[in-house]
């Protein structure tokens, strides 16, 4: 038997609104093992790790690593332990080399100033000990998403972790960097460490952990050798009844192009062109995937589109106009919807409540405004209604929006955007960071919306994702268009990273067809 190299006993915290996020939680991970984390968003599993890393204090319970009783109330007391995490969104600062970031808050001295040549050789040195090779004098800013993870997972080893906590960590990543990390976490676990890796990726879990504990409504309801489950059992035992995994849809029926976008660039505030001469097109019934790596263009193609930034260079064209001189509020009235990809800066207003939040986009509408006065009665019909309809988990429309789970927060910002029947819907990463069951309901509503007709324009980082629901899609990189796959079944994921990464592309004459003129 291997031994357990840590043991969570009883672990319950409550928040101060009253929530309680860990309920009498026990977890155990044995040495060597890379043990998966699953559990819808709010099982409780994030609090359990910032439990375990000393982001949280519990009201009750105990932690004991290697048989020690261990006293977690900082950062910096876990790491003392050896344990380590690297979080889904990167700690690093872009501006400094990968040598800086890697000794902030351990940097050695020299006449009081940064040592920077013992920075590079620490640098080289714990790379060159664990086979993560980088250059260390590198700008972060200047680095590949895979290369970024890379980083962070060095400098939690520098500071001696022998216990790593991985969450998300192939949320971003094509399927060669994926493949890539988990030849550098095997070598890790075969080099004595441990790793907890939280995923929503259920084929991730099956390809790399050795076992897995299961969250539910902040229990643990179950641990299991990887190999004696399915992915069908792990996302029945997540949520409780049977999920759908795979998209089901009829075949497209592509009617006329909804959005157009014709020989747009765009440079960005620190003077890179971020878009190069981009054409597509979208047609009604059709949901056209963009496929990419972050930081390829994606992001400011999705805010010029829907008004969050402005263009000089090229069109685009949203149900016949032009969108050039209009603001959100008259793109908005057009019939364009958009699900943004960060819900809690431009998706949600946290102040609000529920209700607050589900008609901010029609609010002037006439069966919800008498002029002067707001029907609140009708708004609260509409809200309970959309609440059932979206099976949003929460105790009345008045609640704050904040206090919901990652998912339920999604499903507001989703139950708003396509409730309202939009000719145009922008979604970008409906389902990031969001469980299986939350995810599966999602999918089905932009399913729906477009076979209502709508055309969807999915922007999304999970290839999985870009392929099941896409009917067409495009790979972008470095700000351009570099393939387009008439039917999203016709490409591979191993192929799509290839275009990823940059390393093909596509004619002139292949990627003109995107454009149905």
């Amino acid at each position: 038997m291997v031994e357990e190299i840590l043991r969570m006993d009883h672990i319950t915290k409550v928040y101060p609104n009253g929530i309680m996020a860990n309920q009498a939680v026990d977890f155990a991970v044995r040495a060597g093992e890379i043990h998966g984390l699953v559990g819808e968003n709010g099982a409780g599993k994030s609090t359990l790790m910032k439990v375990l890393f000393g982001l949280e204090t519990p009201e009750e319970g105990a932690i004991f690593l290697r048989g020690e009783r261990l006293k977690l109330n900082s950062i910096a007391a876990a790491i003392q332990y050896g344990i380590g995490m690297v979080h889904q969104h990167f700690m690093l600062v872009p501006s400094l080399t990968v040598a800086e970031n890697m000794v902030l808050g351990i940097e050695p001295r020299k006449n009081g100033l940064l040592d920077f040549e013992k920075a590079i050789e620490m640098t080289e040195a714990v790379a060159k000990k664990y086979n993560l090779p980088v250059e260390p004098r590198a700008i972060v800013a200047d680095l590949t998403v895979g290369m970024k993870q890379k980083i962070e997972i060095l400098k939690a080893l520098l500071r001696g972790a022998k216990l790593l906590i991985l969450d998300e960590p192939t949320a971003v990543l094509t399927p060669q960097e994926t493949k890539e990390l988990f030849k550098e976490l095997i070598a890790l676990k075969e080099n004595g460490h441990t790793i907890i890796f939280i995923s929503h990726k259920l084929k991730e879990i099956k390809e790399i952990c050795d076992r897995i504990t299961i969250m539910r409504g902040g229990r643990n309801v179950g641990v299991h050798e990887v190999k004696d489950v399915t992915e069908e059992d792990i996302s029945r035992l997540m949520v409780g009844r049977d999920v759908m995994l795979k998209v089901e849809k009829s075949p497209c029926q592509p009617g006329k192009p909804v959005l157009q976008v014709n020989q747009l660039s765009y440079t960005d505030e620190q003077g890179k062109a971020a878009l190069k001469n981009i054409s597509f097109a979208v047609r009604s019934g059709e949901i056209l995937g963009i496929a990419g790596v972050e930081g390829n263009g994606q992001r400011e193609l999705v805010e010029l589109i829907t008004g969050l930034r402005s263009y000089q260079q090229g069109r685009i064209s949203i149900a016949g106009q032009e969108i050039g001189k209009r603001n959100i509020a008259q793109i908005r009235a057009i019939g364009t919807a958009h699900i943004p990809e960060d819900r809690m800066t431009y998706g949600v207003a946290g102040e609000g409540s529920i209700a607050e939040n589900l008609v901010a986009n029609r609010i002037k509408d006439r069966d919800l405004n008498r002029g002067w006065l707001l029907d609140m009665k009708r708004i609260e019909e509409l809200c309970r209604q959309l609440i059932r309809d979206y099976r949003v988990a929460c105790s009345s429309p008045q609640q704050s929006v904040k206090m919901l789970s990652g998912g339920n927060m999604q499903k507001v910002v989703v139950a708003r955007e396509v409730s309202a029947a939009p000719e145009l819907l922008v979604a970008d990463q409906p389902a990031r960071g969001i469980d299986v069951g939350a995810t599966e309901f999602i999918y089905k509503k932009l399913v729906e919306l477009r076979e209502n007709g709508a055309a969807i324009l999915l922007v999304s980082a999970d290839l999985n994702e870009v392929m099941e629901l896409s009917d067409s899609l495009v790979v972008m990189y470095g700000g351009e268009i570099v393939a387009y796959f008439e039917a999203s079944a016709t490409v591979t994921e191993e192929e799509l990273g290839l275009y990823m990464l940059g390393v093909k592309k596509q004619s002139g004459a292949e990627l003109g067809r995107v454009v149905h003129e």
